[in-house]
């Protein structure tokens, strides 16, 4: 009799569960799953913003044409008299076909994207959207080399404010400066700092050290573009990546330093056994945050670079506002979130692996 009352109470409890998450699960399904569903569906079709076109139903074109790629070899050219091939004349090396003439066209046309050589063969490989490849090229270059700095130095200043000092509490509130000031006005003030002429900081200063004999256009020269994006990213929101990494320094007892200490160990090795392993699920925590806000990186691109280098938010409003292409556009907003969602994974299973190994 028992055993019946405590299931029967077990199973109310259960059913009373379920009562109290349905509205969640209803205004999650109402402000989430279906605009999802219908940015999927919209990826579908060829439905073009702001238009009275009507729309049609083209399966996934949209991402046949975004993400195709192909790789063609390129054969040298062959002297028709002599059956040889040709050689520069200034260089010394083969001239090969070009990447135009042996690229497909039909049914979808490729574009050349890079040209590179494997064991004395010259290859070509072609994307049916150039743009597209690079702004994913930008985009996780960009997420790897910042969230990584971030985590660094972000780390290095937790560590600083985490000890006793005068002014530590200042210190705290300053350090956050950076990341309080609105992302738009931040790159506007390093486009001044950028700016390809003396009253840009990095030029003058590199020109009254004679590191340079002419200015650099930061963001106009490819070379420099990323670098600088980067640079903006992790003055701004190191001070986030340390104020979380400071919140888990803080959960670390005292007294396991006072007991290293009594043991001989110093602060490295105190740093190795003591920190770094109790701090692993913070600086998860951290770099789940860093990496997926990292990867839909807009308003930095958007401001200082306009349509010269993309990101992949910043290629999907072009063609969203810019080409009025809504279908692909949409197309371009679930490969965002399929990107996002498998690194949301994998931090999710790292973060459950350090969590019980740290417990």
């Amino acid at each position: 009799m028992k055993n019946s009352k405590r299931s029967d109470l077990a199973k109310r409890e259960e059913l009373t569960a379920y009562k109290l998450l349905l509205p969640a699960l209803i205004i999650l399904l109402v402000i989430a799953i279906y605009p999802l569903g219908q940015v999927f569906y919209t990826s579908l079709t060829d439905r073009q913003f702001a238009s009275g076109q009507e729309t049609e139903f083209i399966g996934f074109d949209n991402y046949r044409r975004l993400l195709s790629v192909t790789v063609q070899k390129l054969e040298p050219v062959v002297d028709e008299e002599t059956n040889h091939p040709i050689l520069d004349n200034e260089t010394g090396e083969f001239i090969y076909e070009r990447p135009i003439d042996v690229l497909p066209r039909e049914p979808i046309r490729y574009r050349e994207y890079k040209t590179f050589t494997i064991m004395g063969n010259r290859y070509v490989l072609g994307a049916t959207d150039v743009d597209f490849i690079d702004a994913i090229k930008n985009t996780v270059i960009f997420t790897i080399i910042s969230v990584f700095l971030e985590l660094v130095l972000g780390l290095g200043i937790a560590l600083v404010v985490n000890s006793n000092f005068k002014g530590k509490g200042i210190t705290r509130t300053a350090m956050l400066i950076p990341w309080a000031v609105i992302t738009v006005v931040s790159a506007r003030m390093w486009e001044w700092m950028l700016a390809p002429n003396r009253t840009g900081m990095f030029n003058m200063l590199l020109d009254r050290f004679d590191l340079i004999e002419n200015n650099i256009a930061f963001l106009a020269s490819s070379s420099f573009q990323l670098p600088a994006m980067i640079a903006v990213d992790v003055w701004k929101t190191t001070p986030f990546m340390a104020l979380l990494l400071l919140a888990g320094l803080q959960t670390i007892p005292e007294e396991l330093y006072e007991a290293a200490s009594i043991d001989g160990a110093g602060p490295v090795k105190q740093f190795f056994s003591i920190t770094f392993p109790l701090l692993k699920p913070a600086m998860a925590v951290a770099l789940i945050f860093r990496t997926l806000d990292a990867l839909r990186v807009f308003d930095v691109f958007q401001v200082l670079l306009g349509q010269s280098q993309y990101s992949m938010a910043t290629y999907n409003y072009f063609q969203l506002i810019g080409n009025r292409n809504m279908g692909l556009a949409s197309a371009i907003g679930v490969i965002i979130f399929i990107i996002i969602f498998g690194f949301a994974i994998i931090y999710i299973k790292s973060l459950g692996v350090e969590m019980d190994e740290t417990s």
